[in-house]
C-alpha cells in the first residue's frame, strides 16, 4: 500500500506533498529535519493522507496534488 500524504508547515506559510508507505515514519523525518527540502519549514502538522494500491497511481495523484490547481485544491480544501 503507498499513501499520498500533505504535510503543513506549523510556523510558515508552506505546504509539502509526498509519497510513502510509512506516513508516520516519514512525518517524524520531516519534522526532526532529515529532509533537506523541509527542514527549515519545521514542525509540520499532517493535513491529509490518501491510500493507493499501487506506487504508479499514488505517483500520479502526487504529481497532481504538487501542480499549481492541486496546491489550490489543498488550501481550499484543508486549511
Amino acid at each position: 500500500m503507498y499513501y499520498v500524504y500533505a504535510i503543513s508547515s506549523a510556523t510558515k506559510k508552506y505546504i509539502y506533498v509526498g509519497i510513502s508507505n510509512n506516513v508516520s515514519r516519514r512525518l517524524s523525518e520531516h519534522n526532526n529535519g532529515y529532509n533537506k527540502t523541509t527542514k527549515p519549514y519545521k514542525p509540520f502538522k499532517l493535513l491529509f493522507i490518501e491510500n493507493f494500491n499501487t506506487r504508479l497511481l499514488a505517483r500520479k495523484r502526487e504529481k497532481y496534488l504538487k501542480s499549481g490547481c492541486g496546491k489550490e485544491w489543498i488550501k481550499q480544501t484543508y486549511i
